[in-house]
């Protein structure tokens, strides 16, 4: 199977992907660990895909959203985005409102504590 092909297996299976650096429970790397930090904290069930253990994937993820960075959060088999994306979105509470909107559940109340200690 081709990495494209494995990425849109990945990305139709699961209702939130995201790809990155290590893992959700160890993360390699700050970015990944930003991503990873905040889907955990507001409970949001989530696939992930190690891209350090695929040069492939590594790569073709890149090349199939058309996004140089990692990590990469597919929500519904759509490109979200990066880190600073997801951020500024869980920030502003438009993140709460595309779960919400896509059936994906997730606790409200920690995603109001991270725009509190953030605020």
């Amino acid at each position: 199977m081709s990495a494209e092909d494995h990425i849109k297996e990945t990305i139709g299976a699961h209702d939130v992907v995201l790809f990155m650096k290590g893992t959700k429970q160890m993360p390699q790397c700050g970015f990944s660990s930003q991503v990873a930090g905040i889907l955990n904290y507001m409970g949001v069930i989530y696939h992930d895909v190690n891209v350090l253990s695929d040069d492939a994937v590594r790569q073709g993820i890149k090349d199939f959203s058309d996004w140089p960075t990692i990590p990469q959060l597919y929500l519904k088999g759509e490109f979200v985005g990066g880190c600073d994306i997801i951020r500024d979105m869980t920030l502003s509470g438009e993140f709460d409102t595309m779960l919400t909107e896509n059936g994906i559940g997730f606790d409200a109340e920690a995603a109001d504590k991270i725009r509190e200690a953030n605020a």
